[in-house]
């Protein structure tokens, strides 16, 4: 069955508005598309950037359906740019930089909806000049339980929407996944109001231990990717 819900709530339909940013996130996207352009001029050793994109709904925090969008916000703070999100207009995402020893990161949160997620993240991998297996997707798991992850390489969407438009923007089903498990409701028709409602008081109170988990694991994952390329054969 095929999830990756939508809203017509009042933060869904700001997501392809052509309003102007607020003034204090002017200058910070202004840095933040100089440093991309740096990054993208500049050489680039292979497996030295990989692009991490939690997917979900803009405006909808707290839903476990944005579950990934909240691993890359505990993965900001790990990484000390939790306070350098910015606005990039050209893939419709909220972007921050990191470093990773001498890897870079390019962390991503999409502001299109979770079904189109995709045009976000294959528009970033372009303009970083990254390939499908440099691309990370962060995102819930129905078949999981709350508080199960799992980092698959690669395979099919498994009915998750979000992950079957980057299949198809990015034209491969290469991306690493790491898989944050939601649960499954009992009744097949509560599935939507369960992948769209909030975490219940006591799933909140296993939120916090889960992302550390999730950051470990990705940032382990991508330690070991980096390294591995960088001593070569």
């Amino acid at each position: 069955m095929a999830y990756g819900w939508m809203t017509s709530g009042g933060g869904a339909r700001t997501v392809h508005g052509g309003n102007m940013p607020p003034p204090g996130l002017w200058g910070a996207g202004l840095c933040l598309s100089r440093a991309m352009s740096r990054c993208v001029l500049e050489p680039r050793p292979p497996g030295r950037r990989w692009l991490v994109a939690g997917l979900g709904n803009p405006g909808l925090p707290g839903t476990r359906h944005s579950v990934g969008m909240a691993v890359l916000g505990q993965l900001a703070r790990r990484l000390g740019v939790a306070e350098s999100w910015a606005r990039d207009r050209r893939c419709a995402a909220d972007l921050a930089l990191a470093s990773l020893g001498d890897a870079q990161l390019v962390l991503l949160r999409p502001r299109r909806l979770m079904n189109a997620n995709g045009r976000s993240v294959a528009r970033a991998a372009e303009l970083f000049g990254l390939t499908a297996e440099e691309v990370y997707l962060v995102h819930d798991e129905l078949d999981k339980p709350l508080g199960k992850l799992a980092l698959k390489l690669g395979g099919s969407a498994r009915g998750h929407n979000g992950v079957r438009s980057c299949i198809s923007c990015l034209n491969s089903s290469a991306m690493p996944r790491l898989r944050v498990g939601i649960g499954r409701p009992t009744h097949p028709e509560a599935v939507q109001a369960h992948v769209l409602g909030r975490f219940s008081p006591a799933e909140q109170e296993l939120l916090p231990p889960l992302l550390e988990q999730a950051a470990d694991l990705l940032l382990d994952h991508i330690r070991a990717r980096s390294q591995s390329l960088s001593s070569g054969p």
